[in-house]
């Protein structure tokens, strides 16, 4: 059974007003840094495409709405929302339908960048022309766009408005970090740690137990919000171990050279190891079980397909031979995602220490990283039980 909400304490982390993906079109931002997420939404699209055949069609007359939940700042997510779009558009001609118009919601913190996502959306297609003219016109997108800044763990949308719901690479992402593996006090202090990777039984319980509730809490808002005949695909990291110790790609991401650089950093006298005890990544890649037992405990979705996919490399690198590239591409991508807390927690100038530490221990071990650090992805589709 997922626990419920109240069986957590409310952690002092305001993660919600901070935590986004590395914002801007500089070298570590995320926009520059989610190729390797671009490569694994695309070997999906089959996946996501099997979720999109069994929408309801509507009226025309109603606008078909899409929801993007945690789209960050870069292409991936536009590039995604033309996908499902398109797909509806000839399931509606292949009926002889008239399309509907529609609508897609760009969804994530109120951290987010939502200012260079919007700079990167196409133009709308012959604005104020009809919908045939506006889905003939290339290079323009067929559908109104609009953010909306919240978590999704939360109510975002209306009830019964929402046809599909989109969500990539995000629900790994934790409400918080669970307020007693920062308590000295607690059985599940992580001390010596930034990550779950290789923590004990106590530590590895209370990332699975803020997991459970948040998943629980993201089902029972799509419940409320989602039409009767519409679908949600979900994707996020997952591990194959059934030991929640073994964080399998994140853990390699966070739990080998960025934990070392954290340690670098106190044996240098930059930090204190209270400063690195005080910080953890609220990362939680899930086991197939693990999802599974909340999506049967909530009991609004029917699981149409529940899968572990193997998403390959998070590092896209042209050089693969150059191991100073492989070190600067692990430390571009820890920073475009954790960069944000880890400057909120250590300062620009230390934090900038840190990443060049990540990216030295990296670029040493450049060969293994590149053989070892594979990411599994746990892909949901779901409907209405």
């Amino acid at each position: 059974m997922a626990p419920k909400g109240d069986n957590v304490v409310v952690s002092n982390m305001k993660l919600e007003r901070m935590l986004s993906m590395k914002g801007g079109k500089g070298e570590a931002s995320y926009a520059n840094n989610s190729q390797a997420q671009a490569l694994h939404a695309k070997s999906m699209l089959h996946l996501l495409e099997e979720t999109l055949d069994v929408v309801q069609l509507n009226s025309p007359e109603v606008p078909f709405v899409v929801v993007d939940l945690g789209c960050s700042c870069g292409n991936n997510t536009i590039y995604i929302v033309d996908v499902i779009i398109k797909h509806m558009i000839k399931r509606y001609e292949a009926l002889g339908s008239e399309p509907p118009e529609f609508s897609a919601f760009f969804s994530d913190l109120p951290s987010n960048d939502f200012n260079t996502l919007f700079q990167l959306l196409p133009p709308l297609a012959n604005d104020g022309g009809s919908m045939e003219e506006c889905l003939a016109a290339d290079n323009h997108r067929s559908y109104f766009a609009a953010g909306v800044p919240g978590s999704f763990y939360k109510r975002l949308f209306p009830a019964s408005s929402i046809d599909v719901f989109y969500s990539a690479f995000s629900l790994h992402w934790l409400s918080q970090v669970p307020e007693c593996v920062l308590d000295k006090r607690s059985a599940a202090y992580n001390k010596g740690r930034v990550f779950i990777h290789g923590a004990n039984e106590s530590t590895a319980k209370a990332y699975k137990k803020q997991f459970q509730t948040d998943l629980a809490g993201f089902l029972r808002s799509r419940s409320k919000e989602m039409k009767r005949g519409g679908s949600m695909f979900l994707v996020c990291l997952g591990r194959t171990s059934v030991d929640p110790t073994d964080q399998g790609g994140a853990g390699l991401l966070f739990g080998t050279h960025f934990q070392d650089a954290w340690d670098d950093l106190i044996q240098e006298g930059l930090i204190s190891s209270e400063k690195r005890d005080n910080f953890n990544i609220p990362v939680y890649a899930p086991s197939l079980q693990d999802f599974k037992e909340v999506v049967e405990a909530v009991g609004s979705f029917s699981i149409n397909k529940l899968e572990v996919f193997k998403g390959g490399s998070p590092l896209v690198v042209n050089q693969p031979d150059d191991p100073a590239e492989v070190g600067r591409a692990l430390a571009n991508s820890c920073r475009s995602v954790a960069g944000v807390l880890v400057d909120a927690h250590l300062g620009d100038l230390v934090s900038e220490e840190l990443f060049s530490r990540v990216e030295s221990r990296a670029t040493s071990q450049a060969k293994e990283l590149l053989e070892q650090l594979q990411f599994f992805h746990i892909v949901a589709s779901l409907s209405f039980a």
